[in-house]
């Protein structure tokens, strides 16, 4: 079966709060290790009540620590809150921290709302060309420092720490293949373009000192039971947040409600079935044929699980069934 990594916001539920958040996440990226996941990446929000990576690199290198082999990274960074500098030398520390485990995803979103990008001394004005320009700046600082470069990372110069391009548009799937670079695409919550951009970036693709073919990973949430119907039920969720996000009323990840779907207009659950039309949810045996289904479908070669679960056990049992329907399990 295709490889799987987990995707955690580090979801604050309701009556909960982010230390919590950060033990759960500690906690769960500790048994994806033992379940045999790829990575465990982390993703910057800033403002969301519900989410607690906002400090993506702090946060990274807490669960770093705690495990030891699964390669941990941000799923991303926003960078254009960010100097390229900057990053370089937080994920350069990282990598001398933790050597040959460290990944950074790169995105252009802000990852908030307009009032908190500009709180963080973001520009609003979007020149096409600064997102590429930048990455291009941030990768050449992973490079081997050349004579007489005035400005170097430190820690980070000659580290190549690996960069992945995310994006849930074309534009990201032009500029991971014109750089060469991987490519993860949002389809979790933004799969409209998914195929287009997956089709685009592989025609495009070029071969470069970072990849010799093109690599697509794909965002599927997944909510895994031992029955259907508890499994329908924690999807219930991120059904909620979902409409809240989309209403104007982010908040804290709510527990589940019975019959959700009951409760919604057409216009909600519209909204829900394209937004998150790439969830997968049921038992063992549904959830592998549900991502079987998926990844054959898509040619995706990694897939990047995420589950906006209340619980804390049932969220570790659903990516303990997953992992098992997967073929992932140590």
């Amino acid at each position: 079966m295709i490889p799987l990594s987990v995707l955690d916001l580090s979801p604050i539920a309701q009556g909960s709060d982010a230390s919590q958040s950060f033990r759960n996440t500690v906690d769960l990226a500790r048994h994806a290790e033992r379940w045999g996941y790829r990575r465990y990446w982390l993703a910057e929000h800033h403002g969301m009540p519900g989410i607690a990576s906002a400090a993506t690199s702090v946060l990274i290198g807490q669960v770093a620590a705690h495990t030891s082999s699964i390669r941990v990274g941000a799923g991303g960074i926003m960078l254009p809150n960010h100097s390229p500098l900057v990053i370089a030398e937080q994920f350069g520390t990282l990598e001398a921290l933790f050597p040959g485990r460290i990944d950074l995803g790169l995105g252009r979103a802000p990852g908030s709302d307009q009032a908190t990008a500009r709180a963080l001394r973001r520009k609003l004005e979007e020149d096409a060309d600064e997102f590429p320009r930048d990455v291009v700046e941030l990768i050449n600082y992973f490079a081997p420092p050349e004579p007489g470069q005035r400005i170097r990372a430190v820690p980070g110069a000659g580290l190549q720490v690996p960069v992945w391009i995310l994006g849930s548009s074309l534009f990201g799937a032009q500029l991971a293949a014109m750089l060469g670079l991987p490519y993860a695409f949002a389809s979790h919550f933004a799969p409209q373009a998914m195929m287009q951009a997956s089709r685009m970036y592989r025609e495009m693709f070029r071969p470069s000192q970072f990849l010799d073919k093109p690599y697509v990973m794909l965002g599927v949430n997944v909510f895994a039971a031992d029955t259907e119907s508890e499994a329908q039920l924690l999807y219930t969720s991120l059904q909620q947040a979902f409409v809240n996000l989309r209403s104007g009323r982010p908040g804290m990840l709510p527990p589940p409600v019975a019959d959700y779907a009951s409760q919604l207009g057409p216009q909600e659950i519209g909204m829900l079935n394209n937004a998150l039309s790439c969830t997968v949810v049921g038992t063992q045996a549904q959830v592998r044929d549900g991502l079987a289904e998926f990844a054959g479908r898509t040619g995706a070669d990694e897939l990047m699980v995420t589950a906006q679960v209340f619980e804390h056990q049932a969220r570790l049992r659903s990516y303990e069934l997953t992992a098992a329907a997967c073929g992932q399990s140590a």
